[in-house]
């Protein structure tokens, strides 16, 4: 299994603004038929001020629904807006610990068990 998690550190007095416009990311994921994910606010410590996450079977199936975002006009239209809300904006993708189905090692991946990082 894959776990994308996006990171999105807001611009000062924006972190209502990053909220809602994720949540309207959400929704259309929902219209276009995908995963809405999860989207965690932070309560207390450093980093983010929100977080989504979504989880994916396989990698396939993990750049069929980063085709179907990139397909979407409307999706790149709330990526566009988004983008004018936060200073900085990570993606990461991480392998479930244990799983032998996931995508082959390569640098800034995680190494399945048995496997190492080149």
């Amino acid at each position: 299994m894959i776990v994308e998690t996006t990171n999105y550190h807001a611009q000062e007095e924006k972190v209502e603004a990053v909220l809602a416009q994720r949540r309207a990311a959400c929704a259309i994921r929902r219209e276009l038929g995908l995963d809405p994910g999860v989207i965690h606010v932070r309560l207390e410590g450093d980093g983010p001020v929100v977080r989504w996450q979504c989880a994916f079977a396989s990698r396939e199936a993990y750049d069929d629904d980063m085709r179907v975002r990139g397909g979407s006009p409307a999706f790149r239209s709330a990526r566009e807006v988004m983008h004018r809300l936060i200073e900085r904006f990570e993606r990461t993708l991480y392998l479930v610990d244990g799983e032998q189905d996931g995508p082959e090692t390569q640098a800034g991946r995680a190494a399945a068990p048995g496997r190492s990082l080149p």
